[in-house]
């Protein structure tokens, strides 16, 4: 069974998130939300362990029979068969037992990857899956043993040697269970479910803009660690200017146990003790030759915690992120985000969804590099810890984001609680990123009480969990007329719960428009806060032209005096602070069915391929204006 990480109760007890235990029934109440049995195992790829990536059989199960039994009764019998059983030799002896399923004759493919690219017959297979793989191991002395997700799409039920170790929901976040006392000397069989398929109360709810990718597309690895280890830790510059150092210890020797903070770059050595409850909490003057993280300079440091037999260790950039009236100040200098949004999709037409370091340098060079910009909205969920990692070495600036889109079921206790412990999972991975800059708690959602219900506990959520960042939301709003033009209007009561406003416009690709009339909308909007223009774009398939005066739609042209005009709409907005269009890359999405699409949302800069768009050079050019002009 999991074992139970004494930080991650605190923290999600003080946002009001009950916890389970592995493998029970989590609570269902409308105060009370399950959080995953899991430990929290912060910088997790950065320590020692085995990488079980490779060879696993998998079978589908569009009946959940693996769950519900066979006849839809006695899940636990069948659970054991799906995870454990020994097929072959069961059929030998004729013992008259069940054996449908045989994982070990079951196909085999290649982890991680979405499912959708095991096979032509799964392209568009919906529902549970299983994977089992066998693996040698020798149990540790002296030490712990977890098995490790980085994430898996999107309900998921983990067996090892054939014992249940948990459940998680969510397909963006990872999660972990202690395999110490489980793990056998020799032959190992780890066994996962994993269901794609979501109702009106998941979160993302089914209807959505992108491809829904089921399968466990991050990384699978058992990790060790001593008895006593550091599974959470915190290090960063605050406001004041101050480091402070937030650290917990699970284990038998976690209370008292003497800590150091090191930081041998900046002649740091901190020493202290934690309290009965594994935790250490200090602060310490930041020392003088300390170089603040920036896009022009991503300096980054060793940092590690030393606590008994363990060394915690990261990478750790030290800068501050604030608004001030309308302005966004990063180390306390007003910036101007040049930014792009994008989905978690390799270059390529391969549907698997594998971010490896290579592919998300290559996803973000195009932004940095190639496209002169500093600030990136990754949407619209929680990319993989590669893509973060890319981010604060390459220096860009990260608005990060949970999967609350478009219409959400705000009035269920249960679709909040995964929501809070969808978007704390998050933050409690990545706030030691010196990228990420802003917490988004939502995407388009329509103004009813019980949303705002919603948010504004999302939002409470994430001050209480990180108040070093910015908290934002992509917002809708009013459109109406004034002196013969347009007006567009955002008067979303959740902008009072938010440090930045975006706010997403597609004036010009939807509706009736003219492009040449885009300049001249007025925008309304409060001004005692930064905005952003999270989202505008328009699709334009790779290699399609008109060159007409007035271009047809879905051509290069078009779209790329759609950003013309955007910019010299955008221009005219005093309170403006940033840019993330739509979208940096063509990626997939089902319900896209015309003639110029065919699965394809097409309003990438560049091609799945690679190709550049001509409004790519559109936008660089603005952006390299701006980054000349240091504005």
């Amino acid at each position: 069974m999991a074992r139970w990480h004494l930080s991650i109760i605190a923290i999600l007890s003080a946002i009001g998130l009950s916890l389970s235990a592995a493998g029970q029934v989590p609570s269902r109440d409308a105060s009370a939300a399950p959080s995953s049995p899991t430990p929290l195992l912060v910088a997790a790829d950065l320590r020692p362990g085995t990488d079980l990536s490779g060879p696993w059989h998998y079978s589908v199960d569009p009946y959940r029979a693996g769950l519900a039994g066979f006849h839809g009764g006695a899940p636990n019998a069948s659970e054991a068969r799906w995870a454990d059983i020994d097929v072959g030799a069961t059929m030998r002896k004729g013992d008259g037992a069940m054996f449908e399923f045989d994982m070990d004759s079951a196909p085999i493919t290649t982890l991680p990857a979405s499912w959708l690219t095991h096979a032509a017959e799964m392209r568009y297979y919906q529902g549970l899956v299983w994977y089992q793989r066998h693996f040698q191991a020798t149990r540790p002395a002296g030490k712990r043993v977890f098995l490790r997700l980085g994430a898996a799409n999107y309900k998921t039920r983990v067996y090892l040697n054939g014992t249940p170790l948990g459940e998680h929901e969510g397909g963006f976040t990872p999660f972990a269970f202690e395999v110490t006392k489980l793990l056998r000397d020799g032959d190992n069989q780890v066994t996962i479910g994993v269901d794609s398929a979501v109702s009106d109360t998941s979160v993302p709810p089914p209807v959505t803009d992108w491809e829904n990718y089921g399968g466990i597309t991050r990384s699978i690895r058992l990790i060790e660690t001593p008895n006593t280890y550091v599974d959470d830790a915190w290090v960063r510059l605050t406001r004041s200017g101050t480091l402070a150092i937030d650290a917990h210890l699970d284990g038998p020797k976690a209370a008292g146990q003497p800590v150091r903070l090191v930081i041998p770059a900046l002649g740091v050595s901190q020493a202290g003790t934690t309290d009965a409850n594994g935790n250490w909490r200090t602060t310490i003057a930041a020392p003088r030759a300390l170089e603040r993280w920036s896009p022009e300079r991503p300096r980054l440091y060793d940092v590690a915690i030393e606590a008994g037999d363990d060394r915690w260790r990261d990478q750790v950039g030290f800068r501050t992120i604030e608004t001030r009236g309308s302005e966004i100040l990063l180390n306390g200098r007003p910036i101007f985000l040049r930014g792009i949004s994008l989905h978690e999709e390799e270059l390529g037409v391969s549907p698997a969804r594998v971010i490896t370091p290579a592919a998300a340098r290559a996803l973000l060079s195009e932004a940095k590099q190639a496209l002169h910009a500093n600030f990136v909205r990754l949407a619209h969920y929680p990319h993989d810890e590669t893509m973060v990692r890319a981010a604060d070495a390459l220096g860009l600036l990260v608005w990060s984001e949970v999967p609350v889109y478009w219409r959400i079921s705000w009035a269920n206790p249960d679709t909040l609680a995964t929501a809070r412990r969808m978007i704390a999972e998050n933050i409690l991975r990545d706030r030691n990123r010196a990228s990420i800059a802003i917490w988004s708690i939502a995407n388009e959602t329509p103004i009813t009480d019980a949303r705002n219900i919603f948010l504004n506990t999302l939002a409470a959520d994430v001050r209480r969990l990180d108040d070093t960042r910015l908290v934002g939301a992509a917002l809708l709003t009013e459109r109406s007329a004034a002196s013969g033009h347009p007006v567009m209007t955002m008067s979303d009561p959740l902008a009072a719960q938010l440090d930045v406003m975006g706010i997403n416009t597609y004036n010009g690709w939807y509706g009736d428009d003219r492009l040449a009339d885009v300049p001249a909308i007025e925008w309304r909007v409060p001004t005692d806060k930064p905005l952003i223009f999270s989202e505008f774009g328009a699709d334009a398939k790779a290699g399609f032209h008109d060159p007409r005066a007035m271009p047809q739609k879905f051509s290069e042209e078009y779209q790329a005096d759609y950003y013309r005009q955007t910019l010299a709409m955008a221009a005219k907005i005093p309170t403006l602070r940033g840019l993330s269009p739509w979208i940096l890359k063509d990626f997939r999405s089902p319900r896209r069915q015309n003639a110029f699409q065919q699965g394809w949302n097409r309003k990438g800069l560049i091609s799945e391929t690679g190709q550049h768009k001509l409004a790519f050079d559109v936008l660089a050019a603005f952006y390299r204006e701006r980054e000349e002009g240091h504005r």
